[in-house]
């Protein structure tokens, strides 16, 4: 009789010296995260935070292609569709941890080799050093999908320079390599091959403050002069609408694209974004999951996010029916109603 193999696990946590490791191990599947695992790193998480044995901790994918390329949508559409408590209960607990994560007492490193989209984002970008390489790939491609960008996109895309993080939110434009951290989402960039080197000196720190840390990670940094690109600023405008016609008079290439990557949004979403970033600019962390929350649960109970997960991941078609269809439909009080507060049912931090 032949046994079955042992299910490799979704999460590896390991303590290595002083440091404690997550790997999402979903190489097939490009790590994306679901509620399993979310459930497995937050109380390691918080126990690491309090244990004098652990100084710092790393967080990394497993395999070569991704660190980690979003949040499992699919599970969360299908329980969406039919009341199922997994549409609430993967937000609130996701929040959660990039709540945590956010405001970790140790330095908590990001080794974003690879894809780093959407969840992938939420686990890394909060913390204190994130390490991009030339494999990077990142993007909050949630508005082709009539999502928004969730897991505290709030709060760190309006903190990026000039209109960056709005135009990154609207269009899920994708930002490679050395532009991660020319973008401010890395902190460091490191060459792909060093990273296992990099990782064995942090593990090898004996009681490092961050500052070790920092000197550790700026000794394997190769430098990138830090630069937005200027046609960003057709991105500054205080509606949608406002940014369209900016780009339609501009009518450059970059112009042009970005016009037809935005035709292709859900209107509902894009409204709901510039929105969420214009107010999550002056809000903390805290106050912005609990906007986003409200807003992914407002998604849930709308009929875009269905739509795009269909048309972009079920049926692969590419071609969702939004609707309302057009940015005029979408009036100023169907996007406040999906910031209205859901009382008791709202995230509590």
């Amino acid at each position: 009789m032949v046994m079955s193999s042992h299910a490799e696990p979704e999460v590896l946590l390991e303590k290595v010296g002083r440091a404690g490791v997550i790997t999402m191990n979903r190489p097939k599947v490009l790590n994306a995260l679901n509620l399993t695992m979310i459930r497995q790193i937050y109380p390691q998480l918080k126990k690491w935070e309090s244990d004098n044995e652990t100084d710092i901790v790393i967080i990394k994918g497993a395999g070569d292609k991704a660190f980690c390329a979003g949040g499992d949508i699919r599970a969360v559409t299908e329980a969406g569709k039919v009341g199922d408590s997994l549409a609430q209960d993967f937000f609130r607990e996701e929040y959660i941890l990039n709540n945590a994560i956010g405001s970790y007492r140790k330095p908590y490193i990001a080794l974003i080799d690879g894809i780093t989209m959407g969840g992938g984002v939420g686990l890394s970008v909060h913390g204190r050093f994130r390490v991009a390489t030339e494999k990077t790939l990142f993007a909050m491609p949630e508005t082709a999908i009539g999502l928004f960008p969730d897991v505290g996109g709030g709060y760190f895309l309006p903190r990026l320079q000039g209109k960056l993080g709005l135009f990154l939110a609207l269009t899920g434009f994708r930002l490679k390599g050395r532009d991660v951290q020319r973008a401010g989402v890395a902190t460091h960039f490191v060459e792909s091959k060093k990273i296992p080197d990099l990782q064995k000196e942090l593990v090898d720190l004996k009681s490092p403050s961050a500052e070790d840390v920092s000197r550790v990670l700026d000794s394997y940094q190769s430098q990138v002069r830090i630069s937005c690109p200027n046609s960003v600023r057709l991105f500054s405008a205080s509606s949608v609408e406002g940014i369209v016609k900016n780009l339609k008079t501009d009518g450059s290439e970059f112009a042009k694209k970005q016009t037809e990557t935005l035709s292709k949004m859900s209107p509902t979403s894009l409204k709901i974004t510039l929105k969420q970033l214009q107010a999550g600019a002056s809000l903390s962390l805290q106050d912005v999951l609990v906007m986003e929350y409200r807003l992914s649960q407002a998604c849930m109970r709308g009929y875009d996010f269905y739509e795009g997960v269909r048309a972009v991941l079920v049926d692969k078609d590419q071609n969702p029916k939004w609707n309302p269809s057009t940015l005029e439909e979408v009036s100023d009080q169907m996007v406040e109603q999906c910031f209205s507060s859901l009382g008791e049912k709202d995230l509590t931090l």
